[in-house]
């Protein structure tokens, strides 16, 4: 075990560091839960029951409850099974419940309030170690101000899997690969879309592996992981590129048990769904196909866009969501051209590509594509640009909007 894998930043340092952003990150919040209350509340509505018991929340907290095998049939002949959300939330809403005096939707509230926090604190740790602390804080407040940004806030499992998936990022980053291979596990346990934060993690594990056999035999390979292990560099001497994909110092050993570690809780829960369902390995597709979800390269999506152009008012919105797909892409292409790290650009572009290219049902897929917070580099890199008093007034009148928005949302269709 090397001192990349074990050395860590103290936690009061690290909590003071990225005090700016969690405080900034909790104001945001707050703003949007208040115009939330405000906003039902004269609509005669529950904003608490909008947040822990509508959608996709009440059938994790059935899952907490009663566990698997509760279906809905659908009279198009549909089956909606609880088996297509994985099992991370629940038993944390469940084991929340079973030793607090909390029910399972107001565990399931807890646990998203929480863990929204430590999401913030993993999207200031990344671009903190890649751009820098100003950068890092701008990066959270963008993250907080998105449109959906209220969904951070309910009882879904965006926060825990985006808490799982930068946390993973951040150690791949810092070297720490078991740690990333734990979280990635987890993350893996949380939603489909884990194998995006999988995927990252094999991948710069696979370069890091190709480069220490093209250091072999290298004499200056040992100076460089000398200067890797101390994290600095002696007068003269560039220090190691924190952008690094695949940090030097790591025993080849550790790297690989974090590479067999990180795919094990999604393959362990898919592979429980197809003995249950007597269908074998594949049988977690047949649970999702009965949601009308699968992967179709985003003809389905394409087809509902050009169906918005059938009628003037609804090309407005057709015209909308072309621009919007169009800014994803223009993020993504920023962050290449910027040369973020490989991980982040393996993470955000399969998550991406799997929010966008999936036959879901479209009014998900902003929420979908909310853990792909290497997307918002590009925009907290020229927000932390500006000086402080005009981000400042940025930040505040997007997080206006977005409360709003937030509010007008869950009090009309809401997230599915």
């Amino acid at each position: 075990m090397t001192d990349l894998e074990t050395r860590a930043t103290p936690v009061p340092s690290a909590l003071r560091r990225a005090a700016p952003a969690l405080l900034g990150y909790a104001a945001v919040r707050a703003l949007g839960l208040l115009t939330l209350a405000l906003w039902s509340a004269a609509r005669d509505k529950s904003a608490y029951t909008l947040l822990t018991a509508r959608w996709d929340s009440l059938w994790y907290t059935r899952v907490a409850e009663l566990g698997y095998g509760y279906e809905v049939r659908l009279p198009n002949g549909d089956v909606h099974s609880n088996l297509a959300f994985f099992p991370l939330l629940p038993w944390l809403e469940r084991g929340i419940a079973a030793v607090t005096p909390l029910s399972h939707a107001d565990a399931g509230f807890a646990v998203s309030l929480l863990a929204s926090l430590a999401a913030a604190w993993g999207v200031f740790a990344v671009a903190d170690h890649v751009y820098g602390r100003r950068a890092g804080v701008c990066a959270v407040l963008v993250w907080a101000v998105l449109p959906v940004g209220i969904v951070q806030s309910m009882a879904y499992s965006e926060s825990l899997f985006t808490a799982l998936a930068a946390w993973s990022l951040y150690a791949v980053l810092t070297g720490r690969w078991v740690t990333a291979g734990v979280l990635a596990s987890l993350a893996g346990l949380t939603r489909p879309v884990g194998l995006a934060v999988v995927a990252a993690v094999w991948v710069a594990g696979i370069v890091a592996f190709r480069r220490d056999r093209a250091a072999a035999g290298d004499p200056s390979s040992k100076r460089e992981r000398s200067v890797a292990r101390t994290g600095g560099a002696s007068a003269g001497e560039h220090a190691p590129d924190r952008r690094d994909p695949a940090p030097h110092g790591a025993h080849p050993l550790t790297r690989a048990l974090a590479l067999l570690i990180a795919p094990l809780g999604a393959a362990a829960y898919v592979l429980w769904v197809g003995h249950r369902t007597g269908k074998g390995p594949l049988g977690y597709l047949d649970v999702q196909a009965g949601w009308r979800n699968g992967f179709d390269g985003g003809y389905a999506f394409a087809r509902f866009v050009g169906e918005k152009f059938m009628s003037f008012p609804s090309a407005l919105a057709g015209v909308g969501l072309i621009v919007g797909v169009g800014l994803v892409v223009w993020l993504y292409v920023v962050g290449v051209r910027q040369r973020q790290p490989l991980p982040l650009l393996v993470y955000a572009g399969l998550v991406t590509a799997l929010a966008l290219c999936a036959s879901s049902y479209f009014g998900s897929k902003p929420r979908l594509l909310m853990p792909a917070f290497p997307l918002l580099f590009p925009l907290a890199l020229a927000l932390a640009r500006l000086r402080t008093s005009r981000s400042a007034l940025v930040v505040g009148g997007i997080a206006v909007a977005s409360a709003v928005y937030g509010a007008f949302w869950l009090n009309g269709s809401g997230p599915p």
